[in-house]
């Protein structure tokens, strides 16, 4: 009898080790397919300066944008080809805010410059440039978004 009620103890036991290291395996999995998915990239570019030299010499940007939660980002980065010639890259952004705001802003590089993602509400738009000023050697507007 006493045999008979350890190994029922024991099995209790192991049963409920069983239960407690699977409960953690089973949690995380439900929590990984419950949790949300990656926003889906919508990628352009790259879009090039319009400058007199060669296609391989021209400044160019390429990026994408995506919608989370509502809002909408954009990331990208600006490329210079040619740096020996000292000019720099130049990336014009226009858009509005999430307060419907207009904005307008130029970046420059002499070699390459990341753009975090930054929210924007509509109407993205942009072009590179390629000289000593920042409108000269200018490519056309593109409509991102």
């Amino acid at each position: 009898m006493r045999r008979m009620r350890n190994l029922l103890v024991g099995a209790a036991l192991a049963g409920s080790l069983a239960t407690g290291l699977a409960t953690p395996a089973v949690a995380s999995a439900s929590a990984s397919a419950s949790a949300s998915v990656a926003p889906s990239r919508h990628h352009f570019g790259p879009y090039y300066s319009n400058s007199s030299e060669s296609f391989s010499h021209e400044s160019y940007f390429k990026g994408y944008w995506y919608k989370q939660s509502g809002k909408y980002y954009f990331a990208g980065d600006l490329f210079d080809r040619h740096r020996s010639d000292r000019d720099y890259s130049y990336v014009w952004f226009r858009w509005h805010d999430k307060f419907g705001r207009f904005h307008q802003k130029s970046y420059k590089t002499f070699g390459r410059l990341h753009f975090n993602p930054f929210q924007f509400k509509r109407d993205f738009d942009l072009r590179v440039c390629e000289g000593r000023t920042p409108t000269s050697g200018c490519g056309g507007w593109h409509d991102v978004f």
